[in-house]
């Protein structure tokens, strides 16, 4: 992504920003860690910028690996990695109400009948 040198991507999770840390501080490009763990650029770089779900421990397990990170960092990584899972959260305060449901047996003909009737009704 363009960018400022350290300037946050907003897109990605924080176990993509992790990942990506590591994978800077040993210079190492997506496409040689996804060769290396056995998986496509394509899905490292998704996987980074949050637009994949939560990896599962048989990759987390080959990161820490291939990075040679200990048992306690390799825990906080998969942690990271259980918090990056890029579900989608829809804020419904403020909204109305839901339109209750119609009676059982309540048919559109009724309410065309109902219309007509109302029409006769003296106000």
């Amino acid at each position: 992504m363009c960018g400022l040198p350290g300037e946050r991507d907003m897109s990605m999770t924080p176990f993509g920003e992790a990942v990506r840390e590591l994978r800077a501080r040993r210079g190492v490009s997506q496409k040689q860690m996804a060769e290396a763990i056995g998986v496509s650029a394509a899905y490292l770089s998704a996987l980074e910028h949050g637009r994949r779900g939560k990896p599962s421990f048989d990759f987390l397990q080959r990161v820490a690996g291939y990075f040679h990170i200990i048992w306690d960092d390799a825990e906080a990584l998969f942690a990271i990695a259980d918090q990056s899972d890029p579900r989608v959260v829809v804020d419904t305060a403020g909204l109305s109400p839901p339109i209750p449901p119609l009676p059982t047996g309540f048919r559109a003909s009724s309410a065309s009948s109902m219309k007509k009737h109302s029409e006769n009704l003296i106000c």
